[in-house]
């Protein structure tokens, strides 16, 4: 196998604008007048917005809102179309590192907010944006060997929340998506959006899997990357439950791992009929990994090789956000494109 693919994964101060200042004086006043008149307490409540304060346990760390976040970083594609998806552009002051092309309906909105970084920003690059809330898409959002640690952003009085695909659980479901819409709407003060959003989504993905109810199960494989071996998703990965409702069989489903690498001999071995793509950044074009996986003759027989039976599908599309509706369809019609004429 020639070499192609690798893995592509992977305030000191706190800023304060007299704008704030000066809110904050005028909280103080009113709260010192509030509580001249009546105690305080009760006023301070009533000033509270609606379902306010919420409180989200988060891979770890607890966090107690007493309002919405009001300036937002979004880091990685995923969080900042979750966002855009509830209608929360107006509380977006960045995003970084795109992973693909956005959704069509989204485009717009996606473009008309900042882009700080095509890569993870450095600590000082987010901080430079004046955020209250930092949502970090993968686990490297908030590495702490590039000083971008939860604790550091704490330091800074800056909340953070991860993607609760990278807190550690053992097993990626869709209810992960729908749960991951519900605490952002939660914490946002838009609970109805969200429902409404969880609903849609459902929807869709009840649509597609609808089609294909009862068509035999088709072995897929999944190629993120890699040359001498295979980079592929596991069972435990969320794309193994997207194939699942699309009507197909990940053929590494017993890999106990969300990624893992895997040999040119056990994919032989499992004979795929569709391979599925993951298109993102930094790991080779789609058409590249497409030509990789012809030009091998160890793989000619592979029934999808042979067959030319590819699947695209961006990454982001496989993770928990709002694409992994969308990539049920995608996957279905791949699958089984005779239901879908």
């Amino acid at each position: 196998m020639s070499q192609l693919f690798t893995p592509a994964r992977t305030r000191g101060f706190l800023r304060v604008t007299a704008a704030a200042v000066a809110l904050s004086s005028v909280l103080l006043i009113t709260s010192c007048g509030a509580a001249d008149e009546s105690g305080g307490d009760a006023k301070a409540t009533a000033a509270l917005p609606a379902g306010f304060p919420v409180t989200v346990d988060n891979c770890g760390v607890r966090t107690t809102y007493d309002r919405p976040p009001s300036r937002v970083v979004t880091i990685h594609q995923h969080p900042a179309e979750l966002m855009l998806a509830l209608g929360l552009k107006d509380r977006m002051v960045g995003t970084a590192f795109p992973d693909s092309a956005v959704l069509p309906e989204l485009k717009e909105d996606y473009e008309a907010v900042p882009e700080l970084a095509r890569k993870e920003p450095s600590f000082e690059k987010v901080l430079d944006a004046e955020p209250d809330f930092v949502y970090g898409g993968y686990g490297s959002a908030f590495a702490e060997k590039k000083g971008r640690s939860r604790t550091a952003f704490a330091d800074a009085g800056i909340d953070t929340y991860l993607n609760r695909e990278y807190c550690g659980k053992k097993k990626v479901t869709m209810e992960d998506t729908y749960d991951e819409v519900r605490t952002i709407g939660k914490i946002f003060g838009v609970p109805d959006r969200a429902d409404k959003l969880v609903t849609d989504l459902k929807s869709r993905v009840g649509k597609a899997a609808g089609k294909v109810e009862g068509e035999p199960e088709v072995p897929v494989f999944v190629y993120d990357s890699g040359d001498k071996a295979a980079f592929t998703a596991g069972g435990k990965s969320l794309g193994t439950e997207l194939i699942r409702l699309a009507g197909g069989e990940n053929v590494f489903a017993d890999l106990d791992d969300v990624f893992g690498d895997v040999s040119w001999e056990q994919v032989i071995e499992r004979k795929p009929e569709v391979i599925a793509v993951y298109d993102y950044a930094g790991a080779g074009s789609v058409e590249q990994k497409k030509r990789f996986l012809l030009s091998q003759p160890a793989l000619a027989d592979v029934p999808a090789v042979r067959n030319k039976r590819f699947v695209v599908l961006p990454l982001t599309a496989t993770l928990v956000g709002i694409r992994s509706a969308y990539a049920v369809d995608d996957l279905a019609r791949g699958l089984h494109p005779e239901s879908f004429r």
